[in-house]
């Protein structure tokens, strides 16, 4: 009888290797541009300064002011953690490795369903715009959804290329938009020289004082969701425990300066006047109109370009996030395969704008059998969705916060900082705290009043889940955060 043939090492039991993406592909340019077509200033300022404004009055850029110091604070923890464990898990990583593998888990399941849910919000609008410009410039009335899936699958297809050629694109819709918002707004600034006024920054203008302020608090924080991004990129870019921090600040601080910029040229616009910019569809294309008929054109393209970029960027950091949770085994495995050429995380990128999409999908199912055809505008849709998921991803927020210290005190206590490690999280904690509030509290409209019962339901089921994968799977604390991206 004839030896048997010997095992070939690809075939043997050990265990595997993780999937890695493409490390060193991005540079700290490439990753604070990303992080700022995230945030996407045209698309969040567009669909939300008026809403500010009605909240807070005139006084409206000082709702920004207070968001971008919360922002900050966050970022704050963002930076402290990348320093010390890159990962592409980003706060998923940070979470479990301080508290272990069920809140790993339900860390992974609340910041997959905010996201997801946040997201869906800009594939409403990237269809909404580029439908509401060709009918504003052309008179067509194309249904919006059509946009919305040939966009998306055409950025899909992008991200899945490669993360250098997506991000880059991305970048170059952001510079562009930048460049129209900036142009404009000192054009409008310029054109209103002889009359400027401080009253867009002095508390005396807030509508109902501090409640008014705190009031557009949430929106606020939204303008700036995506901040986060340049973390989930972490195993792309060369040295990211020294290029993630900084693209984190350099972001933030860009764009609250930006957002000041764009919110005073509004207000100076309209003359001051808090009522006729509240009336506005977009005050900042009003604004843009009034100088010129072809600066309004460009601000409509910006918009359009923004969230495109927004998309891209989005769901390029986003999907990244679930992806980490895959390949560490917090969700399914599945979800942490990459391209086997382009070392992108392709099953991560396909479920996670599936999974969004199929959320529009059912929205727009309701409201088709409740016969409600007529409310089926893209911006509704935008604000219920980003509203829903801006609960969600604020209870990851305050996880992260809270675990900041944790971390530094079990696994890194020489480095150990009072004011970095302490004070700041716990500042953040409290900031958070404002728009919890703001978004949750009793006697909101519909659909708004049952979002905290929905988030609260997500919440116990993410937990639930998290407690029984954890006693089948005890090795589940020690995976969770061990993927580091520079090693």
């Amino acid at each position: 009888m004839s030896e048997a043939a010997p095992i070939p090492f690809s075939e043997t039991k050990g265990p595997e290797a993780p999937e890695r993406l493409h490390r060193g592909a991005l540079r700290l340019v490439d990753i604070s541009a990303s992080t700022m077509a995230n945030i996407g200033p045209a698309y969040s300022f567009f669909f939300g300064f008026a809403f500010l404004v009605v909240t807070a009055g005139v006084a409206a850029p000082l709702t920004i002011v207070a968001a971008g110091v919360a922002i900050a604070l966050l970022g704050n923890t963002l930076a402290q953690f990348s320093r010390a464990q890159p990962s592409t898990g980003g706060f998923i990583s940070f979470v479990g490795k301080t508290f272990g593998g069920p809140s790993a888990v339900t860390t992974a399941l609340l910041c997959g369903a905010g996201y997801i849910i946040a997201i869906s919000s800009v594939l409403a609008v990237v269809g909404g715009f580029v439908s509401l410009t060709l009918q504003h410039y052309l008179g067509w009335n194309i249904p919006w959804g059509i946009f919305t899936v040939v966009l998306t699958a055409a950025a899909v297809l992008m991200m899945v290329r490669g993360v250098a050629v997506s991000t880059k694109l991305a970048g170059f819709f952001f510079v562009f938009e930048m460049l129209v918002l900036v142009v404009v707004s000192f054009i409008a600034i310029i054109q209103h020289a002889g009359h400027l006024s401080a009253v867009p920054f002095e508390p005396g203008h807030l509508t109902n004082g501090f409640s008014g302020l705190a009031a557009g608090f949430p929106l606020a924080i939204y303008l700036f969701i995506g901040w986060e991004n340049s973390a989930a990129l972490a195993e792309e870019t060369g040295n990211p425990r020294r290029n993630v921090p900084r693209a984190v600040f350099l972001s933030i601080a860009l764009m609250v300066i930006s957002y000041l910029l764009f919110a005073f040229a509004t207000v100076t616009g309209f003359g001051y006047s808090g009522t006729k910019l509240a009336a506005a569809p977009i005050p900042f294309i009003t604004v843009s109109g009034n100088i010129a008929p072809a600066f309004a054109a460009f601000a409509y393209i910006a918009g359009m370009t923004s969230t495109l970029g927004v998309l891209i960027a989005a769901a390029n950091s986003q999907s990244r996030l679930i992806f980490n949770a895959g390949r560490e085994g917090l969700l399914p495995r599945w979800l942490g395969r990459v391209h086997p050429e382009r070392r992108t995380p392709m099953n991560a990128i396909y479920a996670f704008v599936a999974l969004a999409g199929g959320i529009i999908l059912i929205w727009v199912l309701g409201h088709v059998i409740g016969g409600h055809t007529g409310s089926m505008d893209p911006l509704n849709f935008f604000f219920e969705s980003s509203t829903m998921g801006t609960i969600l991803v604020l209870v990851v927020y305050f996880l992260a916060n809270l675990a900041l210290p944790f971390y530094y005190r079990k696994y890194r206590p020489a480095e150990f900082s009072l004011v970095k490690h302490l004070v700041l999280p716990v500042l953040g904690m409290a900031a958070i705290a404002v728009p919890v509030y703001y978004l949750c509290k009793p006697g909101q409209a519909a659909p708004y009043d049952w979002f905290p019962y929905a988030a609260l339901a997500i919440v116990v089921v993410a937990v639930i889940y998290a407690t029984v994968l954890s006693r089948r799977d005890p090795g589940l604390g020690e995976r969770a955060g061990s993927i580091i991206a520079d090693e």
